[in-house]
């Protein structure tokens, strides 16, 4: 899958209004909510990855956050962001930019957000991994990235990655597909590529791109979201992890 055709989907009319429409409807999830604040000091200087039409950077400027930047590869969803903030009176900086190639100096943020699973609709392993490098790189020693992924040990689809490893050993897996768990799905505005990765692929990424990991938890098990984050988003998972201070630090883990 070519990373300008995903940057194409989310440039389509019908994408960007869903996603600016839920800048109010929806705003920040009680996920999203309970763990930035535990994790982020409203004097924290804060990057947000992925930021679509601004539903996370709006949120959090309500909350108090002002020290925030916020950018995403989709002109189009920036130009959107924008809009939305000047109206709302939110002064955040928004920018088009490229997460494996992002455009700040080193150790310049106290914290790193890459939310609703924008982390995985990068295409290949590789470039997923350099995201996580850069993101390490733009973090001060000691920062914190908080993130979300699908499960793929969900047992909602057990079957459907049984099936799926069959149809790698068969070398019958999609042709679009480069690392086994990608998934290309409908919407109501084409095919949208998103890979669900298991939790030692996303461990072993993290510790790769120096950082230890502190916590790995389902949406439902930090707050019950009302109807329609649910209808905006299935559940995922939320990851917290910490730069390493030094390449001499011991790794330490939370739960996984």
């Amino acid at each position: 899958m070519n990373p300008d055709e995903i940057k194409r989907f989310y440039e389509q009319s019908g994408v960007v209004l869903h996603y600016a429409v839920a800048v109010d409807r929806v705003g920040l999830w009680r996920s999203e909510q309970m763990l930035f604040t535990r994790m982020f000091s409203p004097g924290h200087n804060l990057l947000e990855v992925g930021c679509g039409a601004g539903r996370i950077a709006i949120g959090l400027y309500r909350h108090g956050y002002h020290n925030l930047t916020a950018m995403d590869c989709s002109e189009e969803m920036i130009s959107v962001a924008r809009t939305l903030a000047e109206e709302r009176g939110v002064k955040v900086p928004f920018s088009v930019g490229d997460a494996c190639a992002l455009d700040y100096t080193d150790s310049q943020f106290d914290g790193v957000i890459f939310g609703f699973n924008g982390l995985m609709q990068i295409p290949g392993l590789d470039r997923r991994e350099l995201a996580i490098r850069e993101i390490a790189r733009v973090l001060k020693p000691g920062g914190y990235f908080v993130f979300t992924t699908h499960d793929r040990a969900n047992p909602r689809y057990r079957k459907h990655w049984k099936d799926e490893q069959r149809a790698w050993e068969l070398e019958q897996q999609h042709p679009l597909y480069e690392d086994f768990g990608d998934r290309i799905g409908g919407t109501p505005w084409g095919d949208m590529f998103i890979h669900v990765p298991d939790r030692a692929e996303i461990h072993d990424a993290l510790t790769r791109s120096g950082f230890f990991l502190l916590a790995c938890r389902e949406r439902g098990e930090l707050a019950n979201e009302p109807p329609e984050v649910r209808e905006f988003s299935d559940d995922c998972l939320f990851w917290v992890a910490r730069k390493k201070v030094s390449e001499a630090a011991p790794d330490a883990e939370g739960e996984r």
